[in-house]
């Protein structure tokens, strides 16, 4: 009981959050800041399933940005081919990219540690390259146009108000997810496997296996961003998808922390709206990002929030000794 209501805290922040920031159209905010929130909502998805990934597991994926890429192309060729919806899409985006993950999470059998990263950022490449080369069936260089518009109930969502409180929605149901994730068996398994690989195979768990679930779960979260991301930017080309997304997610779950469940949230608001906030351009953003995981590197390893949390803890528990030391030099007097 005790237990069940601790792990009821860590999501109870989360939703609290999502929920004042479901009334931000309330104050009528700018297309501009709107479109960011979007953008940032949609990393954020993709971030949660990194964390299950990075965060539980010890695996850091610098070619998730590709799994997104196979979401949002399933998406756009089920929607051009087959006059399918964005509803239909959404699962059907999730298990391709569950799938695909599989393909890719096999070899991680064999490596691990930085191969496992490079394998990953080499994936994220070819994928890249073959969207480039699939011609007419993958629109090329120049990518591929989204025709379709998110209806529910027959109302049109594709206003951005609209398409925020959606995106807001999405987020909730992937923190909500994560959060059961992390606290099952399955969980606490897959942080068994980060912290001693070897006792836990001696201890009878099938790491492999584990490791490979973990990649085709981070998929699947990966895929629900891609769908979103394709019929929000109405067109996607295959530079969406390479290298640097990838590092820019990896950089936002890294600066956030991948443990906690506010670190994907903080991660991707902070890294999102950051640049906009300090009016920087792209170069300086990027100078900027690098400094940023530096700094956590060196001062706040598993991240921002995480190091929030240590630091009210060690203030709490120094506002508790200092009446101690007080009453202890009055009994000495």
């Amino acid at each position: 009981m005790i237990k069940s209501v601790s792990s009821l805290r860590s999501l109870a922040p989360v939703l609290i959050v999502l929920l004042l920031l479901a009334l931000v159209p309330l104050f009528s905010p700018s297309n501009r800041f709107l479109s960011l929130a979007i953008s940032a909502g949609i990393n954020i998805i993709a971030l949660y399933g990194l964390s299950v990934l990075f965060g539980q597991t010890g695996i850091l994926s610098m070619g998730h940005a590709a799994l997104v890429g196979v979401g949002a192309y399933t998406a756009a060729l089920l929607a051009r081919d087959f006059d399918i919806d964005f509803w239909v899409s959404i699962p059907v985006a999730g298990v391709m990219a569950a799938i695909v993950a599989a393909i890719i999470g096999i070899p991680s059998l064999r490596v691990s540690g930085h191969h496992f990263v490079i394998m990953t950022f080499a994936f994220g490449q070819l994928l890249t390259i073959v969207l480039t080369n699939g011609g007419d069936y993958t629109g090329a260089a120049s990518g591929l146009d989204m025709g379709k518009p998110v209806t529910m109930f027959g109302a049109d969502l594709d206003t951005l108000p609209h398409f925020y409180l959606l995106v807001v929605a999405f987020v909730t149901i992937s923190a909500v997810a994560s959060w059961a994730i992390i606290n099952s068996s399955y969980g606490r398994t897959l942080r068994a496997v980060r912290e001693n690989e070897k006792l836990a195979a001696a201890l009878g768990i099938n790491v492999g296996r584990h490791k490979i679930g973990a990649f085709i779960v981070s998929g699947v979260f990966a895929g629900v961003s891609g769908v979103l991301l394709a019929y929000f930017l109405r067109h996607i080309s295959p530079g969406q998808f390479a290298s640097f997304p990838s590092i820019y997610l990896a950089l936002m779950v890294m600066i956030g922390g991948a443990r906690l469940l506010l670190g994907p949230l903080a991660g991707g608001i902070l890294v999102s709206f950051l640049p906009e906030v300090l009016n920087l351009d792209p170069v300086q953003s990027r100078i900027l990002y690098g400094v940023c995981l530096i700094a956590v590197i060196l001062f706040l390893p598993n991240g921002l929030i995480a190091g929030i949390a240590d630091g009210w803890t060690w203030l709490v528990k120094m506002s508790k000794r200092t009446p101690a030391a007080g009453n202890v030099s009055e009994v000495g007097r």
